[in-house]
């Protein structure tokens, strides 16, 4: 038997033992041996020996013959002349299925940046069809992880950063705890590397010390159980993985020496009745430490982790957290959603079954599809299907009962607007108050974990206000209340686009009226189908009332008449060829400026002031200097579709003055993908700080997103665009 493929028989023959899946899980193997001659990673190894580390990984979860197979062919496909086709007559469509949701994702840039919100969505949308192509992805970019050294440092910081964003966040939530554990550690490394070796020093500095200690405590418990009748079980002894160590170091401001967990150990019984027994053993002769001990076996977690967890002070004066849960509960805190979904010989296997019972027993996973449908949507949103996954599920902290007994997870700081849109769009929409654990709360209240909440709905509610934006926290809430909102506005804006035009119309004492066809005639380039669509965009100031009819007449129009009628505003589908992004109608090159006191940028509304020297002066129509100019001179501007630069704006954010304070801020505009052109940062005596920062965007939408990602800072105060420097 070849060698590398008995490294992979070795593994997964311990639970596959079916003659014909071995032989086609060998076929395979030599299939991509022979599509991968000549093939040598970075590393220096033959190509051969990834997609087999892969497959060896997956076959330590317990993966079914078919899942092994996809990982042995995941990159033929891509990197050789082998096709789908082939593939589906030497093995089964559905390898070929699975081979090319992997294939479709190895082909994407997956960053943090916005700009590949499509390709993350692409991402968790192939993760929801089927989780196996997902389970390859996490397995493929593990080894990956392993074998980092040989890339460039630049690559290093981008896979590793993407790993602590992406992959490890969705480990953790399949409960694929080890490998979760594993991706973190592995990418920090390379993220943080200073800070990395310095908590790896900690660690080893009082090694001996701590594994003595735990020796010590595990000799204690294990006589305290046999003493007491407690017959099967094993006991366990670890330190924290570092980059665990790491987050309450440095993103919780906590000592090393403080961390109560650093040290675990872990009783695995026989059966559940045995972990209440073991931990009244545990808290009767060790000292309990108030407030930490957590029951997951009568509430599991999510990922479906199950475990009793208490922290104690051992008889050295040493702290110890102690995990207590059975042996069927210990493979699933290391294996996850694996452990549940096994491959077991005999059993019927269905993809569509095995997915039905995935989102039936990971609520997120049904979250996920359902969030997944709305997405193949045309009109769906990708930063917002992205930002929803991100803050709604991977970030998902606080778990609350629904006056059923039925588990919904939610981000922290939620309210009970974030739970009634999460139980369905309709409810949040018509939502008009709600109860928590009995009692009548404010809609604004911040929602606990253990909560019962309940919604209370009316027919003759108007809907949510533009303020329930600033009180939800959930990602999913605010895009429904968006879709609601702008649903309400158009409405409002097309009826005043109709009042508008038909004003105009009487005014030019004509009887023409605009059709469809005329609309598409005239207005295709602007993307407006419809007579509908033009009085929405004359309602929002984008379409010129004066111009439609001018159109309609076929009235021309001189400069001067122009100019002395205020020129109008137009959204003309061209490219500007103005480094200001500004388009004038009836003026081919004008000399325009960006007014500096108010620093207007593109999804403002803006209105031109033509100066005395002949230039026109670029204003947002907030600004307060613009009611001091003479109306005679101001004329409509307006910005153009597709622009290619960027522009200054100014921020002021308010916050406690931590140390990091500045960092941390600098660090999240750095993962916006936003420039910083200028900063300056004071701290009164109320030991509040004020960060100025002058940073260069694309438009307002990006901007807005970058405030969003500020306010998420635990420090930050306020956050708020700013019109001067000083």
């Amino acid at each position: 038997m070849d060698l590398l493929f008995k490294s992979l028989f070795d593994v997964f023959n311990t639970y596959i033992k079916n003659e014909a899946d071995v032989k086609n899980i060998e076929k395979a193997y030599f299939y991509a041996r022979d599509k991968h001659q000549g093939q040598m990673r970075r590393s220096g190894e033959p190509y051969i020996t990834h997609p087999v580390a892969v497959a060896i990984i997956l076959a330590h979860l317990g993966s079914g013959p078919n899942t092994l197979i996809a990982a042995l062919l995941h990159d033929v496909v891509e990197d050789t002349d082998a096709t789908f086709m082939d593939i589906t007559k030497l093995f089964s469509a559905d390898v070929s299925t699975v081979i090319d949701g992997v294939t479709k994702l190895s082909k994407l840039e997956f960053t943090v940046e916005p700009s590949q919100a499509d390709n993350h969505q692409k991402m968790l949308i192939a993760m929801a069809k089927d989780i196996r192509v997902i389970l390859i992805k996490i397995a493929d970019r593990l080894h990956n992880m392993r074998t980092l050294d040989s890339m460039p440092n630049d690559r290093q910081i981008r896979i590793a950063t993407e790993t602590l964003e992406i992959y490890a966040p969705i480990a953790h939530k399949l409960g694929l705890f080890l490998i979760k554990a594993e991706l973190e550690d592995r990418a920090l490394k390379y993220v943080e590397p200073n800070k990395y070796y310095e908590i790896s020093r900690l660690i080893q500095a009082k090694k001996e010390e701590r594994e003595n200690s735990i020796n010590e405590v595990i000799e204690d418990i294990n006589e305290l159980l046999k003493d007491n009748s407690i017959k099967s079980f094993e006991i366990k002894g670890r330190v924290k993985n570092i980059y665990s160590i790491y987050k309450k170091m440095y993103l919780n401001g906590r000592a090393f020496e403080d961390i109560y967990d650093l040290l675990a150990i872990r009783i695995i019984v026989d059966k559940v009745e045995a972990c209440y027994q073991s931990l009244g053993l545990i808290h009767a002769n060790f000292t309990p430490i108030p407030r930490r001990f957590k029951d997951y076996i009568a509430v599991p977690k999510p990922n479906l982790y199950q475990s009793l967890h208490t922290t104690v002070l051992s008889h050295q004066g040493t702290l110890f957290e102690v995990q207590i849960r059975t042996k069927e509960m210990d493979e699933v805190a290391e294996m996850g959603v694996a452990a549940h979904w096994a491959y077991k010989e005999g059993k019927n296997y269905s993809k569509e079954k095995e997915q039905f019972e995935i989102a039936q027993k990971l609520k997120w996973y049904g979250e996920l599809l359902k969030m997944s449908e709305d997405a193949l949507d045309d009109d769906a949103d990708s930063q917002d299907f992205v930002e929803s996954f991100k803050d709604d599920i991977l970030n998902a902290n606080v778990y609350v009962f629904t006056p059923k007994g039925e588990v919904i997870e939610l981000p922290k700081g939620a309210t009970p607007i974030d739970f009634a849109y999460r139980i369905h769009s309709d409810v949040g929409n018509k939502m008009v108050g709600a109860t928590v654990n009995n009692k009548i709360v404010p809609i604004d209240s911040e929602l606990k974990t253990g909560d019962v909440v309940s919604v209370r709905t009316s027919k003759a509610s108007i809907g949510p206000s533009e303020s329930w934006l600033k009180i939800t926290k959930s990602s999913h809430a605010r895009n429904k209340i968006r879709t609601f909102l702008n649903r309400k506005n158009a409405e409002k804006l097309t009826q005043q686009g109709k009042d508008i035009l038909e004003k105009e119309l009487n005014a030019a004492k004509t009887d023409e009226y605009p059709t469809d066809e005329f609309t598409r005639k005239h207005f295709s380039k602007q993307k407006i189908k419809n007579l509908d669509e033009l009085f929405l965009e004359i309602g929002k100031n984008n379409i010129s009332a004066k111009t439609v009819v001018t159109k309609l007449i076929g009235a021309e129009i001189s400069k001067d008449q122009f100019l002395q009628r205020q020129m109008e505003r137009v959204s003309k589908n061209i490219r500007s060829t103005s480094e200001t992004g500004i388009i004038v109608e009836g003026l081919t090159s004008p000399q325009i400026k960006l007014a500096n006191c108010c620093n207007p940028i593109p999804g403002d509304e803006i209105s031109g002031y033509v100066s005395k020297q002949g230039g026109i002066i670029v204003h947002s129509l907030h600004c307060p200097n613009l009611a001091n100019l003479s109306d005679k001179r101001i004329i409509e501007v307006s910005w153009a579709i597709e622009i290619n630069r960027k522009f200054p704006s100014i921020l002021k954010i308010i916050g406690n003055s931590k140390p990091d304070f500045l960092f941390d801020v600098v660090k999240t505009v750095n993962a916006s993908n936003v420039s910083v052109a200028e900063m300056n940062s004071q701290t009164n005596q109320s030991l509040e700080t004020t960060i100025k920062l002058k940073v260069l965007i694309e438009d307002k939408n990006q901007l807005e997103k970058l405030i969003a990602n500020i306010q998420k800072i635990s420090d930050v105060y306020s956050v708020e665009r700013d019109t001067q420097w000083n």
